[in-house]
């Protein structure tokens, strides 16, 4: 009997390939929302330090210009974290998106890959009984020829 040739072997290939692709784009969009993540804390911290900033110096008495520059500053610095905010709030939308992705293609290449091994076993299976048909007629043969 030939070898056992897998005839979706290339769509197999196809889907793995499919799936690391997806794989490395989820990686990279995790990077992705890390970052923004350390940019939200690295702005607030600089928000509340600035903030610590102004309250020490209106303690101490500060010019109403300096006052409202720094409420300006402020307010500038609590909507640059708001705008990040929302850019990871979308971030995590895409990663959960690609989430998906990769396991619907996770899916398809697990389907086929049961289906290679399902037709891999009947093959072993249909190799088996093969070769013991085989040595059935060899023995069958071998007593007839001792019987002659």
């Amino acid at each position: 009997m030939k070898k056992f040739k897998f005839s979706l072997s290339s769509v197999l290939s196809y889907k793995e390939q499919c799936l690391e692709s997806l794989q490395n784009e989820h990686a990279a969009l995790m990077a992705q929302a890390r970052s923004i993540e350390q940019t939200i804390k690295e702005k607030r911290h600089a928000y509340h330090q600035f903030d610590r900033e102004y309250q020490q110096r209106c303690s101490m008495g500060i010019a109403i210009t300096d006052a409202r520059f720094c409420e300006s500053q402020l307010r500038a610095m609590e909507n640059d974290i708001q705008i990040e905010i929302q850019n990871l709030a979308e971030m995590n939308r895409r990663v959960e998106q690609k989430r998906m992705e990769v396991v619907s293609a996770k899916q398809d290449a697990t389907s086929i890959e049961k289906l290679k091994e399902k037709k891999q076993a009947a093959y072993q299976k249909a190799m088996a009984k093969n070769d013991e048909l085989f040595v059935e007629e060899f023995v069958s043969a071998a007593q007839v020829r001792n019987a002659n």
